[in-house]
Order: C-alpha cells, then structure tokens, then sequence
C-alpha cells in the first residue's frame, strides 16, 4: 500500500504544479490584455479587446475552480490561443516594424 500511495502523492504533487503554472499563465494573459490598446486587436483582424478579456477571465476562473481536468484543459487551451497567437501579432502593431 506503500508504494501505491506515494505514487499518488507524487502524481497530486505533479498536478498542483501543473495547474498553478496554468493559473500563472492565464492570470499574464488577462494582465497583458488588460494593457493592450483595443484598435490593436482589430488591426490583426482577431476578436475584439471585450471579447478577448471575458474569454481569458472565464479560462482564469475556470483554471482556479476546476483544476486540470477535461474543462480546464479547455481553459488553458483558451490561454495557449491568446498567448502564442494573439499576444505576439498585438504586441507587434503596438511596436513598428523593427529594422
């Protein structure tokens, strides 16, 4: 019974390391979204500023309420979207070209 119980000690250690790096993430993204002008997310021809806040709040509270299972995989998949799709073209517009 020894070994069967660490084994699930280690994999709940896993999990709770795994779902506060997804609370991490998804709390930058709301932070970068917030800061973000809202024209910025129109000249990339993506979804509205509101639109992306309420998506990436409802993907944080999701995260922090249920955890990594089958409904917060949908909210870090949410956060994943913004971060390395969205975040990047934003950030972009808002710099210039760079030379």
């Amino acid at each position: 019974m020894g070994v069967v119980s660490s084994a699930f000690a280690a994999q709940n250690i896993v999990l709770q390391i795994l779902q506060l790096i997804a609370l991490v993430g998804a709390a930058f993204a709301v932070f970068h979204a917030v800061r973000q002008r809202s024209d910025a997310f129109t000249a990339v021809d993506k979804l509205t500023k509101p639109i992306w806040l309420g998506i990436l709040v409802v993907a944080l509270l999701v995260i922090l309420a249920f955890g990594i299972n089958f409904i917060g995989i949908i909210g870090i998949v949410a956060v994943c979207v913004y971060l390395v799709d969205v975040r990047p073209k934003v950030d972009g517009i808002q710099r210039g070209p760079r030379w």
